[in-house]
């Protein structure tokens, strides 16, 4: 049985690398903490809150994320896509994901607020009804992706293939429209 954590504060902490392994957090809060180092084994976090952490880099393979919200965040290349799939669900605000990998995972409904996702995969994931607000999706790859009813209206700079990806729905800016022709070479002004 895993150690069990309920609606604990955590700050200010530098996990080691096998410090949260086999461990459950349910309505906890972590703030200004370092996760980097982590390689999260059997580790399942459940309504919880992460601010202004750490994760850039660390080996989240078998990690659960259950009702997770990160906010303030540095989780660059990190790869989410070996996550615990059942009851996935996460929330970024003002992160930076660049690089991160989220391909074959069931987004639906997640919600990207003013993030980074240079580079992100999201090769055949489901973006279903994802909300991508205010985000740079310079370079993120969408290949073999559902996009139905995903709204893209606010992000930039990204490049999706329609012949590619599924789109149905999905919704975009005037100015983004010019991310959905470039495999065309057309020139919009």
């Amino acid at each position: 049985m895993p150690e069990y954590y309920l609606d604990t504060q955590y700050h200010d902490i530098t996990y080691r690398v096998e410090e949260v392994n086999f461990k459950e957090f349910e309505a906890c809060t972590f703030t200004n903490c370092d996760f980097s180092q982590c390689n999260f084994m059997a580790v399942i976090f459940i309504d919880c809150n992460f601010n202004n952490c750490n994760f850039t880099e660390a080996k989240i393979n078998h990690a659960a994320f259950r009702t997770v919200y990160f906010n303030n965040c540095q989780i660059k290349d990190v790869n989410f896509s070996m996550c615990d799939k059942l009851i996935f669900e996460i929330h970024f605000k003002n992160c930076n994901l660049d690089f991160s990998k989220m391909y074959t995972l069931k987004l639906k409904g997640t919600s990207f607020n003013n993030c980074s996702l240079v580079a992100v995969d999201f090769m055949s994931a489901d973006l279903t009804e994802v909300q991508f607000t205010n985000c740079d999706l310079y370079r993120a790859e969408f290949a073999k992706a559902t996009a139905n009813k995903t709204d893209f209206r606010t992000s930039y700079n990204y490049t999706i293939d329609p012949s590619k990806t599924k789109l149905k729905k999905a919704q975009f800016s005037i100015d983004g429209v010019k991310g959905l022709l470039a495999k065309h070479d057309i020139i919009v002004v």
